[in-house]
């Protein structure tokens, strides 16, 4: 029997608080705020009003690469695959590779495959207007010739060349838009480089010895730069990023500062990884997305987006105001996979036949994208991006209160004009059986006001012919919590949506909607929660659906039953959790479908 006394337990205890104290302390770490790390602080320069900004406002559309040292190793550790972004691999939250290991992945990376000029020359095929790449992630391995670090591709690799000086030179040879990523507070291979896997070194030592010069190196041998892509601010001291930012534009007078640099200096926000919003924004934004899973190379990843879903995130990323920015990742020898290359292409060939939905393209004046695709606006035109093409031949637009002047379906510079209505709120376009292109068709819409300011009542439409999904983001709630949530299917492949959980007593989600037929229609509910769960819903005209369903971890859809809507109009529907957990029980949407029958489908 062991026998303590008074301060032996003192001391016990004391050394239990520290434990726990670290280990919160790294878990912290795990779960740290992304909008935090990734520094999405407010924007407070004008960058158009300062005259800087216009390639990044009016381009719409830039190619952003990831490339380093851990495009060599793919994802691989030890003949281990770590699935997700492959350039965390040697993070702690990932293989946890030590440094000096690492580093000597160097001495094997020969990337003889890269050609600047075929890089340069897709993202120009693509529709691309700039490319921005990493000179440094995370990792601390310059991408670059650097007098501050001999851990750089030319000190330390057999490649010996500099990639980032033949890319640059590329692009301003094509009239490309230029710039770099650098990641200015986190550096895992460095002495007090934030999250520094080596211990001791003050961040101070860091800055002045490595990220500030560095960051020189990049904004003085490069030519004109059009963009300096910070990443993850996380703790730097506003001190530091201020000093940093006026560096940049002292060297570079008409660069564009992303949102990550920190503490509300950039120039243009950037929004989540991989997140396209779902309502419209003001300001100069940007959505950064990858073309498929891991932004750096990954050995296994072979899930590439197809050109028709880089287009409708393109599309739909214009249609709520902000550019996008879609990465590519060159593989250890230096060239993007195949696979991605084809799609790129094959979408840019699309918006080379339509460059006015997508440059200088304003923003859809629903504010949200529309059951069938989505809306960009062109001087007096509101350009209709169709991805889900009608069967009946009526293509509908809710809520258009501008008077509109004629309607075309455009094929490149040919345009065949075609027959409409406007009638009670609703616009409805005869459009032929088939559409004029596979991946997109565009109808253009010519209004008598400008476009982007076009009258529009932004109510969801209920169609006679198309599933409405009613998001609760946009959804009026009380009683219950409505919370944007963001959270990884694999590690780094980030993932948001607005929900709503928390049901008290009488909690309810409510939309109003316009109908524009009465009759019967599917309504189903993705949910989520633990325990079986039974949702009800109900109309302004007392329609009532209660249904009960199956617990489940992830978000599915359900059939809950038969709504029905007597007379067209606006109607308001609501949505309350009767019986389930109500902590763990959430709402994403409900879907309205139209019940198509042969006596109903004539009448349409």
């Amino acid at each position: 029997m062991m026998l303590f006394n008074k301060n032996s337990i003192l001391v016990v205890l004391l050394l239990l608080l520290i434990q726990i104290t670290t280990f919160a302390q790294k878990e912290g770490a795990k779960d740290e705020n992304m909008d935090e790390m990734w520094g999405r602080t407010t924007v407070k320069v004008d960058a158009l009003k300062e005259g800087r900004g216009e390639l990044f406002a009016d381009g719409n559309f830039g190619m952003f690469v990831h490339w380093g040292l851990y495009s060599h190793l793919g994802g691989k550790w030890n003949g281990k695959t770590y699935y997700g972004i492959g350039e965390w691999l040697l993070s702690p939250r990932v293989a946890d590779i030590p440094v000096e290991e690492y580093k000597k992945v160097a001495e094997s990376f020969n990337p003889t495959e890269f050609d600047a000029k075929k890089i340069a020359q897709l993202a120009k095929d693509a529709g691309m207007k700039y490319i921005i790449i990493t000179s440094k992630h995370h990792e601390g391995f310059a991408m670059f010739d650097s007098e501050v670090s001999d851990f750089n591709i030319v000190d330390a690799t057999p490649f010996g060349r500099d990639p980032m000086h033949e890319l640059s030179e590329a692009c301003h040879e094509l009239g490309l838009g230029f710039g770099f990523y650098y990641s200015h507070y986190q550096d895992w291979t460095t002495a007090g480089g934030g999250k520094s896997k080596i211990e001791g070194g003050d961040f101070k030592d860091y800055f002045y010895n490595k990220c500030k010069p560095q960051v020189k190196e990049i904004c003085t041998n490069y030519g004109d730069i059009d963009f300096i892509w910070f990443d993850t601010p996380g703790g730097m001291k506003k001190e530091y990023i201020v000093e940093l930012a006026g560096m940049v534009r002292e060297l570079q007078p008409n660069v564009m500062l992303c949102s990550r640099v920190g503490h509300g200096l950039g120039d243009y926000a950037s929004r989540g990884d991989m997140e396209v919003p779902e309502r419209n924004y003001e300001g100069l934004w940007e959505s950064a997305d990858t073309n498929n899973d891991s932004w750096s190379y990954a050995w296994y990843d072979n899930n590439f987006k197809g050109p028709k879903a880089i287009l409708h995130r393109l599309v739909s990323t214009i249609g709520r105001g902000g550019t996008y920015l879609l990465n590519v990742g060159p593989n250890s020898k230096g060239s993007i996979p195949e696979i991605g290359v084809t799609f790129l292409e094959e979408a840019g060939r699309w918006i080379n036949k339509y460059p006015q939905v997508i440059y200088g393209a304003g923003s859809s004046p629903w504010g949200h994208a529309l059951p069938w695709g989505d809306v960009t606006t062109q001087g007096n035109t509101l350009y209709l991006s169709v991805f889900d093409w009608p069967q009946d031949g009526k293509l509908y637009l809710p809520g258009l209160q501008s008077k509109i002047i004629s309607t075309s379906i455009l094929n490149g510079d040919n345009k065949e004009e075609i027959s409409f209505e406007q009638q009670d709120e609703w616009a409805i376009l005869n459009v032929p059986n088939k559409p004029v292109s596979p991946l997109v068709t565009v109808i253009a819409v010519d209004i008598d006001t400008e476009a982007k300011s076009a009258k529009v009542d932004q109510t969801f439409g209920i169609y006679p012919n198309t599933e409405t999904h009613l998001l609760t983001e946009f959804a009026e709630v009380s009683n219950a919590e409505k919370k944007s949530i963001r959270w990884m299917e694999k590690f780094g492949e980030w993932l948001k949506t607005t929900q709503v959980s928390k049901w008290e007593e009488n909690g309810e989600a409510e939309w109003t909607v316009e109908v524009k037929k009465p009759g019967y229609y599917h309504l189903n509910l993705c949910h989520k929660g633990e325990g079986r769960l039974v949702w009800k819903t109900v109309t302004d005209e007392g329609a009532l659906i209660q249904n009960q369903q199956a617990a489940t971890e992830k978000y599915q859809t359900y059939p809950m039953g038969i709504i029905e809507f007597k007379t067209a109009g606006k109607h308001k529907v609501k949505v309350s959790l009767v019986e389930g957990d109500a902590e763990t029980s959430s709402l994403k949407y409900i879907a309205i479908e139209p019940i198509v029958s042969e006596s109903n489908y004539s009448e349409l």
